[in-house]
């Protein structure tokens, strides 16, 4: 039934609501969303149907047999499971697929990130509740940002692999690199299938830092999602490859006059992510 971000000061400065709450015995707006809640689930039960809300149904009181899907990381969902409620773990952290998958200046426009590594890291039955409240898990991609069809199938694989991998194996022993190489067989089998998918965990991620101690200067720090993957990098506008200098996983000082960084990545001696330009003037934006 949704139930989540419920503006209430409307609700505050709304003399019905006031009333309704003083006649309900209601203390704020949550226990007025609480009570308007408790109907929905009523006139659901009447339809033999059951409710299932977003977090922002805790507050205020759960309504009796409502299930909560927990998107505000953990804790909601662990908070209903506590009380005796049934949950659905979908973490925006670890299940919004909608967000970055890798580097936001050659992805798709959107917020936040979530790599494949970071999907596959989701685990859904936390160690302090009983599992048998957690019904599973979800992945959500919202499409306000999604153009199309092919655009939603790239955002969707191989994300949608990793949480799928997670939430039907059970905790131990994931492994993040062999659960790679799947999906690099997965791959070909949606290339012949023409499903569009990124292949963003091959690319170089790039943030900014500042200098340890007394070095405040601003230094570029680099990382991949895969062993056994070498990155690459130039300065000076042309397009690096396995000859050009390669990072060694200390944070890069920027030469005076540059205006941006170029990055690729290389396997086994051969090209395999996309060649990243970044002006450093963007980077500057993210501190």
């Amino acid at each position: 039934m949704g139930g989540d971000e419920a503006y209430k000061g409307f609700w505050d400065k709304c003399p019905k609501c006031q009333k309704l709450r003083a006649d309900e015995h209601l203390k704020d707006s949550h226990e007025l969303q609480s009570y308007f809640v408790k109907k929905i689930e009523k006139m659901l039960q009447s339809k033999g149907k059951k409710l299932i809300g977003w977090d922002e149904i805790l507050e205020g009181g759960l309504a009796p047999e409502a299930t909560v899907m927990s998107w505000r990381g953990m804790k909601g969902g662990i908070e209903a499971a506590k009380q005796g409620h049934k949950v659905i773990m979908t973490p925006f952290e670890r299940c919004y697929i909608d967000m970055y998958q890798g580097n936001r200046f050659i992805e798709p426009h959107s917020y936040g990130k979530v790599l494949l590594s970071s999907a596959y890291n989701f685990e859904p039955v936390p160690d302090s509740v009983d599992a048998k409240f957690i019904l599973g898990g979800q992945a959500n991609l919202w499409a306000e940002a999604v153009a199309n069809e092919r655009h939603a199938q790239y955002m969707t694989w191989p994300r949608a692999m990793a949480i799928s991998e997670v939430l039907w194996s059970p905790k131990a022993p994931r492994d993040f690199d062999a659960f790679t190489k799947r999906v690099e067989t997965h791959f070909k089998r949606l290339d012949a299938a023409n499903v569009k998918y990124a292949r963003s965990m091959y690319d170089a991620n790039i943030d900014v830092v500042k200098g340890a101690g007394s070095d405040t200067t601003l230094k570029i720090q680099l990382t991949t999602e895969l062993k056994g993957v070498s990155i690459y990098y130039s300065f000076d506008s042309t397009d690096p490859d396995l000859y050009y200098p390669k990072y060694a996983g200390t944070p890069l000082d920027i030469p005076k006059g540059t205006f941006q960084i170029r990055l690729v990545t290389y396997r086994d001696k051969k090209p395999l992510g996309r060649v990243i330009t970044v002006k450093l003037k963007e980077l500057d934006k993210r501190l």
